[in-house]
């Protein structure tokens, strides 16, 4: 009987066992990608919770400190534990195949990388699960995602509960770093015979550029929070107000990383939909080489943007103005990006499957969200609603109308090469339906409630504001949003049971990966590709199609 029970036990353990001990980047990818899934589902929760305590004024559903632990959680989450494993997946898993290479160029390190994000999330997340814990803390961090100083001093923050979102969001990072590095040395050396920088698909462009950002922006957030530490546990002072340091200093270093990292989110989005579009319009991209030059402009553009988060502050009148010209200047190789897409769309025969109906939805939502950005760049509208719902709306339409509708759009477009299985088409137009009502249902009152005067991290607000019906809708809209991701999961679920066979190629696309089998094997190619354009697949395929021309 021990023998039995022991063969039935074995392939489950041997299966663990091999997802986690793999260097295989496909299965790392599938591992941070099921990782963002997971906080996806918890930081939703966390969302709703606090939509469900606006519902009304006066509400005690939870209490004042509960809620600063809830939006405190629910920033971080999704920020560190959602957008940013959702595209450390999809560039782990796609850009060696895009590339002709095996795998990525440091296995282990790849490997290293993963484990330390997800040990980041345990680790933020321990909090909730202590009595006592990391020095005696017993409650989850509530000084916001930005956790800006003096809320973080001991003299203020309660416990050390704080500790626990400097070494989660700080081991995440270190991860993220090596992932970055990772990546940079997988696309300089490792692509295929032919693969000149000018033939590389513009996804594995926006994902070089896109690791050179965080090269740059996370080793400050790292020592702004070794210098937190510090002030915590080692006696200094740098952001102890009471003791002549600088709360402004923590700003300084924690938005230099912050305005970069709203791109470092959103650019593989980019990629993405630069990818996506083009095979349901059957077009070429149009302006690969602008497209290419406005990636590297927007990279450079945002490590000098970052003060635009402190019009507030009080900084000087030339630094306010310097600020909000760079954020105007970073419109423009935005906006080129938007009019390429647009071309590509323009005269093409349009196929509106669930990847392309997600790629749609991303340029209306970040064209949003941009739009509302323009606003806040000019000094004296920020002054007046900074810290306010405005700019919470704005902040959801960048980074989820715009990220995550198009890394939700790269989950429909490359899950039959991940699993060989196609996901519902039916099924994913409601999730989309849903998704794109839902979320400016949720958001779009925002601007309204936010103009209104309504401050952002109240728990509860006075009757007689005028807030309640705005708050009631984005409470309904935000609940639309759950029934369409409870349909997504639903879709995922019924399609690796039952789904229909998606073939080595299900769009007809021209990229590398899809020359492989669905899933593919572990060593990506049997023989190494040359590539001779930025089309190879296709133009193998289709080399008299007229609609196909090499640039």
């Amino acid at each position: 009987m021990a023998s039995d029970l022991a063969n039935e036990v074995m392939p489950w353990v041997t299966r663990l066992h091999r997802w986690v001990t793999t260097v295989d980047h496909k299965r790392i990818g599938l591992l941070y990608l099921m990782m963002s899934l997971l906080f996806l589902v918890i930081g939703g929760m966390e969302a709703m919770i606090i939509r469900l305590q606006l519902w009304t004024a006066n509400n005690t559903l939870i209490n004042a400190d509960t809620y600063n632990q809830l939006f405190t959680m629910h920033g971080t989450t999704m920020i560190f534990f959602v957008v940013m494993p959702m595209l450390t997946g999809f560039a782990n898993y796609l850009v060696p195949l895009m590339i002709g290479a095996r795998d990525v160029a440091f296995p282990r390190l790849n490997a290293m990388g993963f484990w330390l994000s997800l040990f980041g999330g345990c680790i933020l997340y321990l909090s909730y699960f202590t009595a006592m814990g990391l020095f005696g803390a017993g409650s989850a961090p509530d000084v916001g995602w930005f956790a800006y100083a003096p809320l973080t001093e001991p003299a203020y923050s309660r416990g050390n509960s704080t500790d626990y979102w400097i070494l989660g969001t700080m081991v995440s990072g270190i991860g993220t770093v090596a992932f970055a590095i990772n990546l940079i040395a997988t696309i300089v050396s490792m692509r295929a015979p032919g693969m000149h920088v000018s033939k590389l698909p513009l996804f594995v462009w926006m994902m070089l550029v896109d690791a050179f950002l965080i090269l740059f922006a996370f080793p400050p957030l790292t020592a702004a929070q070794f210098m937190l530490l510090m002030d915590r546990h080692l006696g200094a002072h740098f952001f102890d107000t009471q003791a002549g340091g600088s709360a402004v200093l923590w700003q300084h270093l924690f938005w230099f990383f912050g305005h970069p990292e709203v791109y470092i989110l959103a650019l593989p989005a980019f990629g993405i939909v630069s990818e996506v579009i083009p095979v349901f319009s059957r077009k070429v991209i149009f302006g690969y080489t602008s497209m290419a030059m406005a990636t590297v402009g927007i990279g450079f553009i945002a490590m000098g943007v970052w003060a635009h988060h402190m019009f507030a502050v009080g900084l000087n009148d030339a630094i306010d103005a310097f600020f909000s010209v760079s954020s105007f200047l970073i419109a423009v190789p935005t906006g080129i990006k938007i009019f390429n897409w647009t071309a590509t769309l323009y005269g093409g025969r349009l196929q509106m499957r669930t990847p392309m109906l997600f790629a749609l939805g991303f340029i209306a939502m970040f064209l949003i969200g941009g739009l509302s950005g323009m606003m806040l760049a000019t000094v004296p509208v920020d002054w007046q609603v900074t810290d306010s719902y405005f700019l919470v709306a704005h902040f959801h339409y960048v980074l989820f109308g715009g990220s995550l509708f198009g890394l939700l759009a790269g989950m429909y477009y490359w899950f039959p090469k991940a699993t060989g299985k196609l996901l519902s088409n039916r099924l994913g137009s409601w999730h989309f339906g849903l998704t794109l009502v839902g979320f400016n249902l949720l958001f779009g009152p925002m601007h309204i409630v936010g103009i209104m005067g309504m401050p952002r991290r109240v728990y509860t607000y006075q009757t007689g504001q005028g807030w309640e019906i705005f708050n009631q809708i984005s409470t309904v809209g935000g609940f639309l949003m759950g029934i369409g991701f409870a349909i997504f999961f639903g879709n995922i679920i019924q399609s690796l049971r039952s789904g229909a066979s998606a073939g080595d190629d299900p769009w007809d696309a021209w990229t590398l990966e899809w020359a492989t089998t669905s899933p593919p094997a572990t060593y990506n190619f049997e023989v190494t590709p040359t590539v001779r354009s930025r089309r190879p697949l296709w133009d193998l395929k289709h080399p008299d199609d007229p609609d196909w021309k090499h640039e």
